[in-house]
């Protein structure tokens, strides 16, 4: 298999639809293994009208790669965005503190849920720390509509609050959430799970 340029992987950072045999130097597989994924449907696509070719847009290609337990950082390029929403002034400054301080992340916050989905458009972040209280909407409609576009579906959700319950977590899960930290936490911790989701 060709070895990927800098060329390669920068283009791949702005790519929306890719061939099979670009899916497959970024997935680090044949090409004959993405097009029988492909067949087979587990690899959302298109073919070209008129031809054999296959298309793969670039929401299905990280789909398919999160699925299967591929890394994603060929298709990344610059700093990771973190959208942070709590309307604890002091909780914003600590996290925004800590992750700021790791040169792979970019950061921005916001105190209400509105201001969450305006930025959730513009800002187009890779994870969204969310507190579940907030003064207009709770997090989980915020989390809802978040997984609901198709523009931001993949993006990852942590949900940081005090008063979750058990049978919340599973209900935020089915909405789409994707970890959960309990207030108070420990910066140890919310730093190992900001890494663990932008890996994944």
């Amino acid at each position: 298999m060709a070895t990927k340029t800098d060329g390669n992987q920068d283009s791949w950072a702005d790519k929306q639809v890719f061939t099979t045999g670009e899916a497959a130097e970024v997935c680090n597989v044949s090409q004959q293994t993405i097009i029988r994924c492909f067949d087979s449907g587990r690899l959302g696509g298109f073919r070209v009208p008129g031809s054999r070719f296959r298309r793969i847009p670039r929401a299905d290609l990280i789909r398919f790669m999160r699925d299967n337990d591929i890394p994603i950082g060929a298709l990344e390029r610059g700093p990771r965005r973190i959208l942070v929403v709590d309307d604890e002034s002091e909780i914003v400054s600590i996290v925004c503190e800590v992750l700021g301080a790791d040169p792979r992340y970019e950061l921005k916050s916001a105190s209400t849920g509105y201001d969450a989905g305006l930025l959730t458009e513009s800002f187009k972040p890779h994870l969204i720390v969310l507190d579940y209280m907030l003064p207009d909407l709770n997090g989980d409609l915020v989390c809802q509509r978040v997984k609901s576009e198709e523009a931001s579906r993949d993006t990852r959700v942590l949900f940081i609050s005090g008063v979750v319950e058990p049978d919340e977590i599973d209900r935020l899960k089915s909405l789409g959430a994707d970890g959960f930290l309990k207030k108070p936490f420990d910066i140890t911790e919310l730093v190992q799970s900001v890494s663990d989701l932008l890996a994944a």
